[in-house]
């Protein structure tokens, strides 16, 4: 009698799915020998160029591999199809250089894939044997059917056995490659939160049937008397808390702002609970969190109020803590799950590029800015924020350290420009200690914010290009003083949107901001995920060649892309 094969119960600690990118290249039997040996160099050389320059969102190394079998028709589909599946592919690139069959190929192929696959079809614009010709072909069928495809028409040589993609073509490429590996590692994911609806903030619900259906993204929700109770009973390495403690007061020396050893004590318990919650993250695979905090952790007198998490959310947040170099972890404060889900949607983006969380706090146009330096007696400079306004981004949580300075510094140059002064008593009774600092300017990338409409049923992206402004003394000092002194402060100038619009738009009180993001990479994200994208400020046109990725045939042959976003939103 047949049995059941019994598979092992030795399983790794931490164990989950890595999405494959699969190569590979569709054919027609009836091209020459030399054509088809150059179709698969074009098919390894995209290969060989994604295996190098994509990352998971975890920084590490995605596999790639591709097929030397040509797709000619529905058995070599049905057997790159099983060498892909075996390998773990979960995402599809097509590199054609000749003509070939539509359904022949790659519809035999995608069909024995998930509905939601992402694809792209990479090709020069050749002439001789026309792949663009059938790139053509196979996105219009797809669009037929309602499939989303991506079509990437870049340039290659029309001769020669190993022609060379443009950077243009390969960074097109590489871009799309991004948001569907971001897409596909996220699904089956975890992120944890602490405590229930932040501050009762309905832009920050935990819209949990939402989150799991559009993106795959789990939610495990714990409660903070979890992390008390562990406080309490010092559920953490003595010696680690030690290391930890060390690697502050090292760093910071006298900006710990600490009056006796009690306010020590207090901080002591900040660094414990990132211990405490890191551990539990760690158990549970996620790879994000958020804590509630207020009211009931620190400010609530009706109970024992706790030291604020400043700290420890910003240790998660950065690219370093007191064993070394790491993996941001992305952590929303005040459990701000859309929060959390903007920056862990952009660090993976990015390859694991440190987010950053700020109230959308006070926004100051050229006219409050000329009043401000008046009363200082200091002249605004001939500089875009001075003349266009700017946004003071601040929070008491989540800045992560790696905004306090430019890209590539060392931890040293990081961690001198931190300080940690005693929090605002008023705010937060438990006490215990900010974190503050005051980013350089010149930073550079995309700050925005998802939110969620029951009325359409899926989430959209607020964003725009922006950078950080460099305000000179006195003039820092003064907007600083202007808000929350002993918080961090980015002072973050949009790229397209008016300090009008900036100002009424906010779908929240929070947003986000990470470095290295192009604007090509997040709408190919919105795509696949089925974001609605809320970018449309007056002065920034619908499409910028080089800039925007290319508008989907499917969003075309459906009323636009709002529309068709829709349309595939119900069907969820």
């Amino acid at each position: 009698m047949q049995k059941a094969m019994a598979l092992s119960d030795s399983v790794p600690a931490v164990a989950h799915n890595t999405p494959a990118i699969g190569v590979f290249v569709a054919g027609d039997p009836r091209i020459d020998a030399a054509s088809r040996q150059r179709c698969r160099n074009i098919c390894q050389m995209v290969a060989d160029m994604l295996a190098d320059r994509v990352k998971l969102p975890d920084g590490s190394a995605v596999k790639v591999v591709w097929s030397p079998t040509l797709v000619d028709g529905e058995p070599q589909a049905d057997a790159v199809a099983k060498q892909f599946q075996d390998a773990g592919v979960k995402i599809l690139v097509c590199t054609p250089d000749t003509w070939a069959f539509p359904q022949l190929s790659v519809i035999s192929l995608l069909a024995q894939f998930p509905r939601d696959t992402p694809i792209n079809f990479t090709c020069g614009n050749s002439g001789p044997k026309p792949g663009v010709v059938f790139a053509h072909a196979v996105n219009g069928a797809l669009a037929q059917y309602g499939k989303l495809s991506h079509l990437n028409v870049g340039s290659w040589p029309d001769s020669g056995m190993n022609p060379p993609m443009s950077e243009g073509t390969a960074q097109a490429l590489v871009d799309w490659a991004y948001a569907a590996v971001t897409t596909q590692a996220l699904k089956g994911r975890r992120v944890v939160i602490f405590g229930h609806d932040s501050m009762g903030m309905e832009t920050a619900l935990a819209h949990v049937i939402p989150t799991r259906r559009q993106f795959g993204v789990e939610i495990t929700r714990l409660d903070m008397k979890l992390l008390s109770d562990m406080l309490a009973r010092k559920a953490y390495d003595a010696a680690e808390l030690k290391a930890l403690r060390g690697f502050v007061d090292h760093h910071l020396g006298q900006r710990l702002e600490l009056r006796d050893q009690v306010d020590s004590d207090r901080f002591d318990q900040s660094l414990a609970l990132y211990l405490i919650t890191r551990n539990l993250l760690t158990d549970l695979n996620a790879v994000g969190g958020g804590f509630m905090s207020q009211l009931e952790w620190g400010s609530d007198l009706r109970g024992i109020p706790l030291p604020v998490a400043d700290a420890m959310e910003s240790f998660f947040n950065s690219t370093f803590d007191h064993n070394g170099r790491k993996t941001p972890v992305p952590f929303a404060t005040e459990a701000d799950m859309q929060g959390l889900l903007t920056m862990l949607f952009m660090s993976g983006l990015t390859g694991g590029a440190p987010p950053l969380f700020m109230d959308f706090r006070k926004v100051w146009e050229p006219w409050e800015l000329k009043a401000l330096a008046q009363k200082l007696d200091f002249s605004l400079p001939d500089a875009t924020w001075a003349n266009k306004g700017l946004v003071d981004g601040d929070n008491s949580g989540s800045a992560s350290f790696d905004w306090a300075a430019a890209p590539g510094a060392s931890v040293d140059e990081i961690m001198a420009a931190v300080s940690m002064p005693l929090a605002d008593s008023g705010y937060f009774p438990g006490m215990g200690n900010s974190v503050t600092f005051i980013s350089p300017g010149g930073l550079t990338g995309i700050a925005g914010r998802l939110t969620f409409s029951d009325l359409c049923g899926i989430f959209s992206m607020s964003w725009d290009e922006a950078s950080s402004a460099g305000v000179p003394e006195p003039l820092a000092t003064a907007l600083c003083k202007a808000t929350t002194p002993q918080w961090p402060h980015t002072f973050v100038v949009p790229k397209y949107a008016t300090m009008g619009e900036y100002k009424h738009l906010p779908p929240a009180n929070h947003f986000h901001m990470v470095q290295g993001l192009s604007p090509a990479r997040l709408q190919y994200w919105m795509d696949l995920n089925c974001v609605l994208s809320q970018a449309n400020w007056s002065a920034r046109p619908a499409f910028i060649e080089g800039v925007d990725r290319p508008l989907p045939l499917l969003y075309a042959a459906n009323g636009g892309e709002n529309n068709a976003k829709l349309m595939l939103g119900r069907k969820l």
